[in-house]
């Protein structure tokens, strides 16, 4: 009878220089991942920015338009008002702008609308305009830049407007006709009606003192004598 020769399992070893190698791979594939995994992190947040700040420049535009909005109407009330009420005129200076009313009357040869005068810069200017206009701060006179606990509402600046007077209305092509009888200007009694032509040009500033939105209207209003 053959005897069984006893079977003793063989075991691989792998060199160590060979284990070393590997381990190194794996480090190196590892960091290469990690490395992607951050870069991704990175442009993920980046956009996320972005998008941030697109919409806060989108809101602090809608801001600065909403803004000059309600100046150029608070300026067509003021006018109005003014208009109502006998004997009450609206201010407006030859070759300057009033400080009461913010209203010039225009004279195109004047100093004021040359190319560097105040009334060309303050419709004109794509940046805020300092010193120049009168500020509307709204129907209860406390402005718009501090709005007692809403942050996202504040706005770098009240708003700015500037009426300019742009004599008697008339129909083109009349010359120096005018409306006649109890109603026109060469009566001085109490029926008299001189309807004027104003412009009026506002500017307002969103949150960020950046963005400025100018806007303007034709407002035609009875002045009284």
């Amino acid at each position: 009878m053959d005897a069984e020769m006893p079977i003793h399992p063989r075991s691989t070893h792998l060199p160590f220089r060979s284990l070393r190698r590997q381990r190194g791979v794996a480090l190196v594939m590892a960091l290469i991942f990690l490395l992607l995994i951050t870069m991704l992190a990175i442009s993920a947040s980046q956009r996320s920015l972005l998008q941030q700040r697109m919409a806060g420049s989108l809101r602090s535009a809608q801001q600065a338009r909403m803004s000059a909005e309600t100046a150029l109407r608070g300026a067509e009330y003021k006018i109005w008002s003014i208009a109502s009420h006998a004997g009450v005129r609206l201010h407006c200076q030859e070759g300057g702008i009033s400080a009461d009313d913010g209203c010039i009357i225009y004279r195109a040869l004047s100093a004021p609308y040359g190319a560097r005068g105040v009334v060309t810069t303050f419709q004109k200017a794509s940046g805020w305009v300092e010193n120049v206009g009168k500020s509307y701060a709204g129907p209860m006179l406390a402005g718009y830049m501090d709005t007692n606990g809403e942050p996202t509402a504040v706005l770098a600046r009240n708003p700015v407007y500037l009426i300019e007077d742009l004599g008697s209305e008339r129909p083109p092509g009349v010359g120096s006709l005018h409306e006649s009888g109890n109603t026109g200007p060469n009566n001085r009694g109490a029926d008299e009606v001189d309807v004027h032509v104003y412009r009026i040009t506002a500017r307002g500033a969103g949150g960020n003192p950046v963005s400025v939105s100018v806007v303007q209207s034709t407002f035609s209003a009875p002045a009284s004598p």
